[in-house]
């Protein structure tokens, strides 16, 4: 919806906003967090904003098909790095070679050409820190939720920092985002904000059952389903390195898949 839509900043910030109704709805069910969690909120309030302000710019120049692959490809790469190197995880040796497998297979996507035959070098170095903030929101917000206490109630009081962070940017810098998104913005605030809430509400709850690394890994294994949205609905180009690339981030799920049972 956001690489589509031709107010980027609008469309983002529909699906940020749109996290309101549902998170409101889901507080009277979960627990309140821990007050050991308020730090990494905090945080991840921060490290989410900054995901979509760089995301925003990201798919105002870049292909949907070379954004997300680089942004969600190096995300699970910088998470087992930390994870092992400062945070002391173990991670099977297979394991391990899954996650490399899968972060190779999503970022040779982000290797390949654009229509006209060009690379987009600063889209892909936007891309790229992008993928940066996700690992850092990734590696806060499963800390933070394991504190909590409850995973759904952790992410439901983010969500609204995150919201409301957002709500002070644009009354500053582009106050008439909040008419347009009472316009013909209500589509994206409806589906796109419910969507992208229940989607990393049970990103969350994972993060509590299993090694951060993994869940980041599987959780960008999204990308096969942006490059069918993206050949479909956006009519960019297929070739055969864009399904060698999703191939290879198949072999690295199935080859997790297979160690993990």
């Amino acid at each position: 919806m956001v690489k589509h839509d031709g107010d980027k900043l609008m469309a983002m910030s529909g699906v940020m906003l749109g996290h309101i109704p549902v998170a409101l709805l889901c507080l009277p069910f979960v627990p309140i967090p821990a007050a050991e969690s308020l730090p990494w909120m905090v945080a991840g309030m921060a490290l989410h904003f900054g995901y979509q302000m760089f995301l925003v710019n990201s798919y105002r120049i870049g292909d949907l098909t070379q954004v997300y692959p680089i942004a969600r490809g190096s995300a699970p790469l910088i998470v087992a790095a930390i994870s092992i190197v400062f945070l002391g995880v173990d991670l099977a040796p297979v394991e391990l070679l899954a996650v490399l497998v899968i972060g190779a297979g999503i970022l040779s996507l982000g290797l390949t050409r654009r229509a006209d035959g060009l690379r987009n070098g600063r889209a892909a170095v936007l891309a790229l820190v992008t993928g940066t903030f996700i690992a850092g929101y990734s590696l806060v917000d499963g800390t933070g939720a394991r504190a909590a206490g409850t995973a759904v109630g952790y992410y439901a009081w983010l969500a609204l920092g995150n919201a409301a962070m957002l709500s002070i940017y644009l009354a500053l810098r582009s106050p008439g985002t909040f008419r347009d998104l009472a316009t013909h913005g209500r589509r994206v605030f409806w589906i796109g904000g419910t969507a992208s809430f229940v989607a990393y509400a049970i990103v969350t709850w994972a993060f509590t059952q299993a090694p951060i690394a993994l869940v980041t890994a599987l959780r960008e294994t999204s990308i096969v389903f942006a490059l069918v949205i993206g050949i479909t609905v956006l009519r960019e180009p297929l070739n055969l390195a864009k399904v060698a690339s999703t191939m290879t981030t198949l072999l690295g799920v199935a080859l997790l898949r297979w160690v993990r049972s």
